[in-house]
């Protein structure tokens, strides 16, 4: 654990913060749709008024589920899968399937009180464990491209994580929760009296691991403080994550994630990885005679370090970055339009390498292209801007037509910190045609993306808004697909990756219900992927076509039901032979993109003090390869949690998760000539402990 860690944990023991959830604690009822607020243009908006598809996941959600794990939290949310891997690590799908190999990282836009958790050229696929998500007042997911409001990286959805404030923050609360697998993890939140008001939160776990050798420790905190700057509100925000993981590989063999006598093995006892990340931020509001400003500037750093226990050889990469930027944003209403006009600007500093301490082992090829010693080791300075305009009109009482515009450009300097070219770190020539590492030369590329978007919202009734939109999203090249090449490509050849979509459904609320139904179609094109010869080439297309659902449902006072549902197809849309002789045919399914994803939830309080959820999730089935010869089943799981109020100021609670104890993979893959799969969790028990000093959790139960 980093000192800055060990820092903030004992300052928050030291002053007694006490964990615990924000806000809502009980199960609201079905909400009028109006009363419903989301923050998807960096203010608060009626759903009913928002036009496209916006799925919160509120402070209920987030502080009964208690996720130890983001897969956890996500099925809640229509046509989105969090995919499982070792430890905290995840892959995402949303409107999309699971995205691996080149050009898989960035397709998503993350954030945290709107503010992206990092650059938009330096993604991390695992980028959500770099997120409060645990402490969050509430979760907003758009799937597919955002608005003007929304940059590079918002290609098939946008996940934004919103931090209590110390307005939204009313008692401090202390939990402790223990469970299978020596599963311990202590949460802290609470506010306080300084100048405008305060907040602070902590989250400490501590998990052995299901698995041999997979244990981690975690540790996420937040701190927030009010006050006033040059007539305006200003929020201060710091916020930061520690990870410190013994990493599970994949174990091989068809089924095996069937077989006890291997499902909780590890192959690669070696493997680990270190993360930290820091983030230091402000919100500063400040309304005008006809207009209000928005700015938040921002501060960042990151810091990792993991061995690449899945390739010959095992290299271990070193990356990090430190940035600094702002959001900024006026708007303004005149009659029946509003506008909004902003610019957004970002500075990084980013570096990466990559050292393999040893020699590669196994055939003579692979020891010859796979060399010990330093791979890569190279910075790269990136400044990206982008000024964007929102306008929004009403045409009568009940429709709004909305069009906006980004205009973005990124550029990157790149400075190769070691030998340029296809050889080893000391010069000499690697056997079997070449080394398989290649090191541009100093460089610097940029990349202009331009992306409108078109909505429309119709209000039918009081409780009922249809809705209809069509935009651009775009991903501009990583700088390790640029700059991290193989098997002798002297330049990357990359353009950026483009996705079109158009989108229509209905949100209505009625009485005991509300429902969410909507219908996508995407097309994209400059997808990155591995060529025959092993270069990393954009040029790939592919569509996405689909129906989501979401319906909370209340039939009598006591009881709800949550159902969230996608049927997607996810399709390649070009045809080539790639590396190792793999072929993509137009038409076939992409690889890892289950078409069907649900989740129903029961919900039953029969007391003021007592209640119960049982869900039930499933995954379809879905391909392991390009070529559609290999696939997984799919499965499903049925998860059960309670709790009850004991007393004012206590509260218990349980999760048994995989009641059934079923064999399932969280991830499945085939490569290489083996199936491969990291195994599910089986059948686990989670007992936590809530003290509320005020007594506020308790009385609300």
């Amino acid at each position: 654990m980093r000192p800055f860690t060990h820092a903030f944990l004992f300052a928050a023991l030291a002053n007694g913060l006490t964990a615990g959830a924000a806000a809502e604690q009980v199960r609201p009822g079905v909400a009028d749709i109006d009363e419903i607020v989301v923050t998807s243009r960096r203010r608060d908006e009626s759903l009913l008024r928002h036009a496209g598809n916006v799925d919160r996941l509120g402070a209920f959600d987030i502080g009964s589920v208690r996720h130890r794990h983001v897969h956890e939290l996500f099925t809640r949310v229509p046509g989105t899968w969090i995919s499982r891997g070792s430890g905290q690590e995840h892959l995402t799908a949303i409107r999309s399937p699971v995205l691996t190999g080149p050009g898989s990282c960035g397709a998503f836009l993350f954030l945290e009180d709107g503010i992206p958790t990092r650059p938009s050229g330096f993604c991390n696929v695992n980028q959500l464990f770099e997120s409060n998500t645990e402490l969050a007042r509430s979760i907003e997911v758009i799937r597919g491209p955002g608005t003007a409001l929304h940059g590079s990286n918002a290609l098939h959805g946008i996940v934004n994580a919103l931090l209590p404030s110390p307005e939204n923050l009313d008692a401090a609360d202390v939990a402790i929760e223990a469970g299978a697998n020596d599963f311990l993890r202590l949460r802290a939140a609470a506010p306080f009296d300084l100048a405008g008001g305060g907040y602070a939160g902590l989250v400490y776990a501590d998990d052995g691991g299901f698995r041999d050798d997979s244990g981690y420790r975690q540790v996420k905190g937040s701190l927030k403080l009010s006050g006033s700057l040059f007539g305006g509100d200003l929020v201060t925000g710091l916020s930061f994550t520690d990870l410190d993981q013994e990493t599970a590989g994949f174990i091989l063999g068809e089924d095996a994630y069937k077989d006890p006598e291997i499902n909780r093995t590890n192959p690669n006892p070696e493997a680990f990885r270190e993360a930290s990340s820091v983030r230091l931020y402000g919100l500063w509001q400040r309304p005008l005679d006809s207009a209000e400003l928005d700015v938040r500037p921002y501060a960042r750093y990151s810091d990792m370090r993991f061995l690449q226990h899945f390739l010959p050889g095992q290299p271990l990469e070193e990356n990090g970055h430190l940035s600094l930027g702002f959001l900024s944003m006026a708007s303004w209403e005149s009659g029946s339009s509003r506008t909004t006009l902003g610019f957004d600007l970002e500075w990084s500093d980013i570096r990466l390498e990559e050292t393999q301490d040893g020699p590669t082992g196994g055939s003579d090829f692979l020891n010859e292209t796979r060399p010990e010693g330093r791979h890569y080791d190279f910075e790269v300075q990136a400044v990206t801007a982008a000024p964007y305009l929102q306008f929004d009109i009403d045409i009568g009482e009940r429709l709004t037509l909305g069009t906006g515009v980004r205009a973005e450009v990124a550029y990157y300097r790149y400075d190769n910190r070691m030998l340029d070219g296809n050889t080893r770190d000391d010069g000499t020539e690697c056997g079997f045609g070449g080394c398989l590492y290649t090191r541009p030369a100093d460089r610097s590329d940029d990349f202009t993306n331009i992306a409108p978007s078109f909505n429309l919202s119709y209000l039918a009734s009081d409780s009922r808004v249809l809705y209809a939109s069509a935009g651009r999203g775009f991903r501009a090249p990583q700088v390790t697909e640029l700059y991290r090449l193989q098997n002798g490509q002297t330049v990357a050849d990359l353009d950026s990756e483009r996705i079109d979509s158009v989108e229509v459904g209905v949100r209505q609320s009625s009485g005991a219900w509300l429902v969410d139904l909507s219908l996508y179609a995407m097309r994209k094109k400059g997808s990155v992927y591995r060529d025959a010869e092993g270069f990393s080439v954009s040029g790939g297309k592919s569509r996405h076509e689909g129906a989501e659902l979401g319906l909370d449902w209340q039939p009598a006072d006591r009881w709800r039901l949550a159902i969230d549902a996608g049927y997607g197809r996810h399709r390649y849309d070009f045809d080539t032979v790639a590396q190792r002789g793999e072929a993509f045919v137009s038409g076939r399914d992409v690889d890892t993109a289950p078409r069907w994803l649900a989740s129903a939830e029961l919900f039953y309080q029969p007391l003021s003090r007592l209640d119960f959820a049982l869900q039930w999730t499933t995954i379809g089935s879905y391909y392991l390869d390009a070529e559609n010869e290999h696939s997984y089943p799919g499965h499903d799981l049925f998860n059960l949690r309670g709790s009850v109020a004991i007393g004012r100021r206590l509260t218990a609670s349980f999760r048994l998760l995989n009641v059934l104890d079923t064999d399932m993979a969280d991830r499945a893959d085939f490569a290489f000539g083996n199936y491969r799969y990291f195994p599910g969790r089986g059948r686990e028990l989670f007992v936590e402990l809530v003290w509320s000093p005020a007594g506020g959790l308790s009385e609300s139960l």
